[in-house]
């Protein structure tokens, strides 16, 4: 059900006439993935998925580590259903609204700050979450863990939204001219908070590059998102346009 939603959102985005022409687009992007454009492409929303569902879930075991097993359990599970559900409401509305000339260039600034945050993250000192016993690697988050049970909630309900809207506009944003990886990428992006999020943050912690290439494929389709969307704005507003716009 929630692959079928992302994909009528994605499909009503990408230009596609509706549900019927979804597996045609999936099928006319992979059958083509040895096209240097499509492979990178689709490369770069795995990347993407991999490193924000593992940053997601570090950020949600920090937050609940100074609390009780029982209880930090309760706040883990509620941080991954929420952020499954938050990936999904995000994906309707925010493939929908870089339709909208000048959002592209908007959700560009937006994973700029998004990439600049990564990057403080990393550097971060070791002292702050000792971490959970069910998260392995948000020892080294730099968040605080919260107090009370109602502040982990309150905490991981913010953290979530924050990095789902993160997520799928990344890859929106990394995908939106290629319709079926956009599909693939969004569908993808819940599966891995569902299933493997603790496992991707177990990699993340114990090879440290990952997260690294991670922050430079952001950073790349933040910047190509806001040459992008200067020259979809730059008509309307008497800008000049730059020739040979990638």
């Amino acid at each position: 059900m929630t692959g079928l939603l992302l994909a009528v959102a994605a499909a009503g985005s990408s230009g596609l006439g509706g549900v019927a022409d979804i597996w045609p687009a999936i099928v006319r992007d992979f059958s083509n993935i040895g096209d240097p454009v499509a492979l990178t492409t689709f490369l770069q929303v795995l990347m993407i998925d991999l490193v924000l569902a593992g940053d997601n879930a570090i950020v949600v075991g920090a937050l609940a580590a100074g609390l009780p097993a029982e209880q930090r359990r309760k706040v883990i599970l509620i941080g991954v259903l929420a952020a499954l559900v938050l990936r999904l409401v995000f994906a309707l509305a925010v493939t929908q609204l870089l339709q909208i000339v000048g959002l592209i260039l908007a959700g560009g600034f937006l994973l700029l700050w998004v990439a600049w945050k990564m990057w403080r993250e990393l550097r971060r000192p070791e002292e702050c979450s000792p971490g959970s016993e069910e998260i392995v690697g948000d020892e080294r988050s730099g968040v605080y863990p919260a107090k009370s049970f109602s502040g982990a909630v309150w905490g991981v309900a913010i953290a979530d939204v924050s990095m789902s809207l993160d997520n799928v506009l990344a890859v929106a944003g990394a995908a939106r001219e290629h319709p079926g990886i956009l599909i693939v990428g969004l569908v993808f992006a819940v599966a891995l908070m569902g299933v493997a999020a603790n496992l991707i943050a177990r990699y993340i912690e114990r090879f440290r590059w990952i997260a690294y290439v991670g922050l430079l494929v952001i950073l790349w389709v933040a910047l190509k998102m806001i040459w992008d969307g200067y020259h979809d704005v730059a008509p309307v507003l008497g800008w000049p346009v730059v020739a040979n716009a990638v």
